[in-house]
């Protein structure tokens, strides 16, 4: 990757100096050239997150445009709307949302690579979306904290402790989107640094799926992850983007964490996101992640 990307038709507007640019000049509903593609799936390594304005998406065209960065992948245990393929749907009616840091679905070993989200429908006020560079936040660690991230390993699971809800009263929906998401239970184990595959960087790979760190008492594991995740969330290392109807975004779901706000009261909020099929992470050492818990692990075939 040069150290400048140019393109005839495109350009890239930076956001803030660590994460995040505005892409001018894509109509995502066309059947874009090949070197459009390339100028894309370079600008998103470099700056993790890509929004484009304005570009009103049926959910057909967002599909297409999706395979832009790789293979739509389902939700592993969510089913699509009807009517859709590989759309994950983000419908808030009782102002929740998911106001903790997380990287998509990182409880599978092969976690996605990219996620697509486009805006349907936004609240009058707040709804945002933050999202923070867990590149930068590696290399923002002391030497001491690198050496150790570098050795550690998280288990990931779905059954996990989350404030999704606590802004719904709708506690029946609760109830079932609650038992659709834990139909199937998953656990990995991630190393905590992975080796980008495109760009060699470093990344944290951490967020609310994480259940505790190999080897480690429950204690000491939460007292060293929130020392990773202050770094991952500095303000510094953040972009928050305020949603308009049309507007998608595209993040790097290898060197990302993001956060949605619960700060829209009661207020319809609707976005529909499409993942793409992603790697399975390697470690410093040269190791991969692992399925633990899962239909395709030992312990889920011999029960």
């Amino acid at each position: 990757m040069s150290d400048r990307l140019s393109h005839p038709a495109l350009s890239a507007e930076k956001v803030t100096a660590r994460i995040g640019a505005i892409i001018h000049g894509v109509d995502a509903s066309a059947d874009l050239p090949p070197d459009q593609q390339t100028y894309l799936r370079e600008a998103l390594a470099r700056h993790k997150v890509l929004f484009l304005r304005d570009q009103h998406l049926d959910d057909e065209q967002h599909e297409k445009f999706s395979r832009i960065f790789g293979e739509p992948i389902l939700h592993p245990t969510i089913a699509a709307p009807t009517g859709t393929k590989y759309t994950f749907e983000l419908k808030s009616k009782n102002g929740r949302s998911t106001d903790s840091w997380h990287t998509d679905v990182t409880f599978v070993p092969a976690y996605p690579k990219a996620s697509i989200l486009r805006a349907l429908v936004i609240p009058p006020y707040g709804g945002s979306t933050t999202w923070a560079n867990t590149a930068t936040a590696y290399d923002d660690l002391p030497e001491p904290l690198k050496l150790l991230a570098d050795t550690l390993w998280a288990i990931h699971g779905n059954d996990y402790d989350t404030n999704y809800y606590k802004f719904d009263a709708n506690k029946h929906e609760i109830a079932e989107f609650r038992a659709a998401f834990v139909s199937k239970i998953y656990e990995t184990e991630h190393p905590v640094v992975r080796i980008h595959p495109e760009t060699g960087e470093k990344t944290l790979i951490l967020g609310h799926f994480v259940k505790g760190l190999a080897g480690l008492p429950t204690l000491d594991a939460n007292k060293i992850i929130e020392i990773f995740q202050s770094y991952i969330t500095q303000i510094e290392n953040t972009v928050r983007w305020s949603w308009a109807p049309g507007d998608i975004a595209i993040w790097d779901n290898r060197a990302t964490q993001h956060y949605a706000a619960a700060d829209f009261d009661t207020h319809r909020r609707e976005l529909r996101r499409i993942t793409v099929k992603g790697d399975t992470p390697i470690s410093v050492d040269g190791r991969k992640s692992r399925l633990l818990v899962g239909p395709d692990s030992g312990e889920a075939l011999d029960h």
